[in-house]
């Protein structure tokens, strides 16, 4: 069993699938499509009833299969197919070795490694020659590293669908501790605008990095207030500005600067109501014109942690739910599940680094629960 699952994830680390903002050279052929035609091509071979492409960027494509069961009630699993980039990497990204007991590569624990052990049950599954207990659902869904339109097209696919999973795991490492939730976000380009003049006279132009100095006192000051207020149960909301830029030259008084805001949203926040309380505090505090873009919004994502499943899940495991630091995919599905938790062997802190690994003991754990949750397995 052990072997398939690594096989399995071996095959998938070796095909790129970088996200296309994140490639550089070392990323050979940018996005997910070569990982979605293999995907969709071991749905067919284990013998999905159903197989949909939704498309949701060009060439960027979700894929689902669906095994029907016993009962129409649905299992799914979202796991996304795109990884970051690999330019910093200082192993062989899509090597796929094993060795000291971890399996290396780009996507090996984020999150590979959970659409290999959800392939190595279903063909354990076929195996078996029984029938599914619940119908089971995978979604490869694309876009997760950047703007997450592959979840996106996932809640409209399900809504039209008119289909409510009764369990739903978004796969990400967690060391098999159920997550019920994580903060959402509210990211925005907020912008200055005054008047060029030479700074040997700059009173006939208007300073925008000096207006904007007004802007970041009340951002800073927002953020303050958000830890005066009673928690949440993801906690305090923040904000932090996190990017500016601006001016033309030492002898110019600058015409422009920009800034970036990350605001993290706790359960019971509205985004669009987080945003437009942004723009007002900006421009009620700025001397010059003003402009916001809007760059993402996400709900917080908090999922009862009493929920029986949640427990369930820490039972098995024995362990304890928690909430992530790190945004996911989940932050779409709120509601769209009887119950859906953040969940996946490996740990958040190989995501990401220079030489991406797993241990192959952490599968085997998975392993274990996935074959309870998608099998009825004891």
């Amino acid at each position: 069993m052990q072997t398939s699952m690594l096989t399995w994830l071996q095959r998938l680390v070796q095909i790129p699938s970088v996200t296309p903002n994140h490639a550089g050279p070392k990323a050979l052929t940018p996005g997910e499509a070569a990982m979605g035609t293999y995907v969709a091509r071991v749905f067919q071979d284990l013998e999905a009833d159903e197989l949909v492409y939704d498309p949701v960027l060009p060439k960027r494509d979700n894929v689902y299969a669906i095994w029907y069961g016993q009962s129409p009630e649905v299992c799914l699993l979202d796991v996304h197919m795109d990884t970051v980039g690999v330019e910093q990497m200082t192993i062989d990204p899509f090597g796929g070795e094993i060795r000291d007991g971890k399996l290396y590569g780009r996507g090996a624990v984020d999150t590979k490694a959970s659409l290999a052990i959800a392939l190595g049950v279903i063909e354990e599954h076929l195996a078996s020659g029984k029938m599914l207990p619940y119908t089971i659902m995978i979604a490869a869904t694309v876009d997760e590293e950047e703007g997450g339109l592959g979840a996106l097209a996932l809640t409209k696919w399900l809504k039209q669908r008119q289909w409510r999973p009764r369990t739903m795991v978004v796969a990400e490492p967690t060391l098999c501790q159920p997550v019920y939730g994580h903060k959402g976000l509210v990211r925005q380009f907020i912008s200055v605008h005054g008047v060029a003049a030479h700074t040997a006279q700059p009173h006939l132009g208007q300073n925008a990095i000096a207006a904007m100095s007004h802007i970041i006192s009340a951002l800073v000051a927002e953020h303050e207030r958000l830890q005066h207020l009673p928690p949440a149960g993801l906690g305090h909301g923040t904000l932090t500005v996190s990017l500016i830029d601006g001016g033309r030259g030492m002898n110019i008084v600058p015409d422009h600067c920009r800034i970036g805001i990350d605001r993290r949203v706790v359960d019971g926040e509205d985004v669009a109501q987080v945003a437009a309380d942004i723009e007002a505090i900006c421009y009620a505090a700025s001397p010059l014109p003003v402009t916001v873009e809007q760059v993402i919004h996400a709900n917080a994502f908090f999922q009862d942690p009493t929920h029986p499943w949640v427990s369930e899940i820490t039972q098995y495991h024995a362990n304890e739910a928690t909430i992530a630091p790190y945004g996911t995919n989940a932050y779409a599905y709120t509601d769209l599940a009887d119950c859906c938790v953040v969940y996946g062997p490996g740990s958040i802190a190989q995501a990401h680094t220079a030489d991406e690994w797993i241990e192959v003991a952490e599968i085997e754990r998975a392993a274990g629960f996935y074959r309870k949750w998608l099998l009825g397995a004891e």
